[in-house]
């Protein structure tokens, strides 16, 4: 076959044929070869399209993942991208996400300089001042997990409702990959301290970190961000645009010239809402201010695994959005830990057990997670919900504190 593929649906069956052989083992340079003669051309949504085929086809997720970079080596000389998009204003997410990684690009460049310096210098004195540049140049990319948090939990979501799910699980796996990289060289760079420790573990350590982060953003300027401009509507990209700050930015103040009409409502004066339960009344209000007040962050997952509420409450533990409202709750956790998602819902669902607990330190907090199986009156299943709290204040407490000394306790804290 020697003249391009048109159709593309042909073409994606082409394109996910040639990259099986590079999962069997064929050098990259005859995968280009192949693909030079038959594929010539592919774009953002082929690519994807691809990926997910594979998925479906019962490949698993970890090896996609561990080949992802290599399928994006080997196609981007082919890459083309879709002419006609129209410019975006300053804030709009898209251009958020590429001054973010405009500002990553400067980090990895200064801490390659850095480390340039670092790995030439001896044992005088300035040694630890090049030493304290590299530390500090590897802090600003350790913002990058910003950046993947509000993918994962502002744009992912609307992708799969899309019907994109690729992305969720691919690019999912690979940020953590990353966490996992950048907790790793930084733990190696607290612990050095003289050069004949750094120049060799340490510098290979910091390279695969910034090769890795350099082809997440060749991804996403090439790959994401194209497709889901192609995708998602206004008022998709207004609600990823509103759920944002939740999640922080990456080394950058996002822009304001993007501001969506559509997520400036108007007021609107309506009667209170009144529930009535068979232990007691209460309005909307009230209960938006009582789950507010919880020290816990709550989440209440239906019947077909879609997050269908959640609070919002001041001490979350997992930043959220709106976002997450009607997606499925293997795609909120990690990769890895969908199997262990899917064994506890599928126990809920046939009655095997009602309760799972874990409990895990992050940072200063000690987390304690609980999913409860929601069953009605006839112990049907209705879904799930999830508690989330820092127990660690309550892990302090010793004694007794009564109603009655309420007074001196309030006198003491004056």
């Amino acid at each position: 076959m020697s003249e391009a593929i048109n159709n593309q649906a042909t073409r994606i069956q082409t394109l996910k044929h040639i990259i099986r052989h590079l999962h069997d083992g064929q050098a990259p340079e005859q995968v280009k070869r192949q693909m030079r003669e038959i594929v010539k051309q592919t774009d953002a949504s082929e690519i994807i399209a691809m990926e997910q085929q594979l998925i479906a086809e019962g490949m698993q997720v970890d090896e996609i993942r561990s080949m992802c970079d290599l399928h994006s080596q080997v196609t981007r000389e082919f890459m083309v991208q879709r002419p006609g998009r129209p410019e975006l204003l300053p804030g709009h997410p898209v251009v958020t996400f590429k001054s973010e990684n405009e500002a990553l690009r400067q980090a990895i460049a200064e801490e390659r300089t850095a480390m340039a310096k670092l790995c030439a210098s001896g044992d005088g004195e300035d040694f630890a001042a090049v030493l304290l540049r590299v530390r500090q140049a590897f802090s600003y990319l350790m913002e990058v997990d910003k950046h993947y948090k509000r993918k994962e939990n502002a744009l992912f979501p609307f992708l799969e409702r899309h019907g994109m799910t690729g992305p969720s699980k691919v690019m999912w796996a690979k940020h953590d990959e990353i966490r996992s990289l950048l907790a790793q060289t930084g733990a190696l760079l607290d612990q050095c301290g003289q050069p004949s420790e750094l120049r060799h573990e340490a510098a290979s350590a910091i390279e695969r970190v910034l090769a890795a982060i350099e082809e997440m953003i060749y991804k996403e300027e090439n790959i994401l961000l194209p497709m889901a401009l192609d995708n998602l509507t206004e008022q998709e990209w207004a609600e990823i645009w509103r759920s944002s700050p939740t999640y922080g930015w990456c080394l950058i103040v996002p822009g304001r010239g993007y501001t969506p009409a559509s997520v400036i409502k108007p007021a609107v004066s309506e009667p209170p809402i009144t529930f009535t339960l068979p232990t007691g009344n209460f309005t909307v209000a009230q209960l938006q201010a009582i789950f507010a007040t919880l020290p816990l962050d709550m989440t209440f997952v239906d019947t077909d695994d879609r997050v269908a509420f959640y609070t919002a409450g001041p001490g979350h533990i997992f930043a959220r959005s709106r976002a997450i409202v009607g997606r499925k709750v293997q795609y909120c956790h990690p990769v890895n830990s969908i199997d262990l998602v899917d064994r506890i819902l599928a126990d809920f669902r046939a009655g095997r057990r009602d309760v799972a607990e874990f409990w895990v330190h992050i940072k200063e907090k000690y987390v304690y997670i609980r999913f409860f199986a929601i069953r009605d009156q006839q112990q049907k299943y209705m879904g799930t919900l999830e508690l989330v709290q820092d127990i660690a204040p309550l892990k302090k407490i010793e004694g007794e504190r009564r109603l009655l000394d309420e007074d001196h306790a309030s006198a003491a804290s004056k």
